[in-house]
């Protein structure tokens, strides 16, 4: 990724790090902010699904590489996989969920810092594991009992699993995973140093920052849309037009919004019919994170092959 990029990132980390401390300033001062689950989701729904709105984009390229010239078999490739996701969550709710916190920490972590790490070493890329786990651990860590109401509203009934919860929060065990997390961003930074790898600080004060201030799903929230999209998207915009950022801007939308009105349409149509079952929060949990995940994979599969096969 080029300077412009890396500059844009950066700008991008300073202003998202004073925006988190200036919300939860306001949250300190005072204790009626709130922010509602459906208002997450709407955003989730627009902001954050969009970052993976050029899927389709990605899927041709890959295509051509394969010489595949039957297009609309990528299109039941991805709607499969991520069907397989939700049958397999209803199965097996609990393993689905701890491979899919495993692969989202590792996706996380590497899509927010490998504009800035060159060398994709497996050591490097057990570091971004490691520096992803804070989303995962940071609200375990300072919300503990509301993590665990969410985990049970998705599914999770396993008494053993919440066992094992309650023991490695009795051990101070999610304290020793954040530190760490810390560890991995401080190797991160510190290997072959310049001044725009501050970057990977700011995120990481602002994720301790609104994980400490918010509730878990409002803290995942501001970090999912505002942080993580947005820095995907703005890689995108980059290579829609490596000359002019702001005329990469307008193709992104353009190219991004059937899809996302798409999705947001289906996750409509799900929340609908889970709410003849459930109450409306636990709908929207369900669809927040079971959706997130069902897309999650098929994203990251895709990112994979894509950069296997370019290279």
């Amino acid at each position: 990724m080029n300077n412009r990029s890396k500059k844009i990132n950066f700008n991008h980390s300073f202003i998202f790090f004073l925006v988190c401390n200036i919300f939860s300033l306001i949250a300190f001062k005072s204790n009626t902010l709130t922010i509602s689950p459906f208002i997450c989701l709407l955003l989730i729904l627009s902001i954050g699904i969009s970052h993976g709105s050029l899927d389709n984009l990605k899927g041709r390229k890959l295509f051509q590489i394969f010489k595949v010239k039957k297009f609309y078999i990528f299109y039941l490739a991805y709607i499969l996989i991520a069907i397989i996701v939700i049958i397999l969550w209803i199965l097996i709710p609990y393993v689905s969920l701890i491979i899919f916190l495993m692969v989202a920490s590792y996706h996380f972590g590497k899509e927010d810092t490998q504009f800035l790490i060159v060398e994709n070493s497996y050591y490097n890329q057990f570091l971004f594991l490691l520096k992803g786990s804070l989303i995962v651990f940071a609200p375990m860590y300072f919300h503990f009992e509301e993590t665990i109401s969410i985990f049970k509203l998705l599914f999770i009934e396993n008494e053993n699993f919440y066992n094992f919860l309650d023991l490695i929060e009795s051990k101070k065990i999610l304290l020793y995973c954040i530190i760490l997390s810390t560890l991995a961003n401080i190797l991160l930074f510190t290997k072959n140093f310049e001044l725009k790898k501050f970057t990977i600080f700011l995120d990481y004060f602002s994720i301790i920052i609104i994980n400490y201030y918010f509730s878990p799903l409002v803290a995942f929230t501001i970090y999912f849309c505002f942080l993580h999209s947005v820095r995907h998207s703005i890689s995108l915009m980059s290579e829609l037009d490596r000359d002019d950022f702001g005329n990469g801007f307008k193709i992104f939308i353009k190219k991004a919004l059937p899809l996302t009105i798409i999705t947001a349409i289906f996750c409509a149509i799900g929340l609908y019919l889970l709410n003849n079952t459930y109450n409306l929060e636990s709908s929207i949990l369900k669809i927040i994170f079971i959706g997130l995940a069902s897309l999650t994979f098929p994203h990251i599969l895709l990112e994979y092959l894509i950069e296997k096969n370019e290279k």
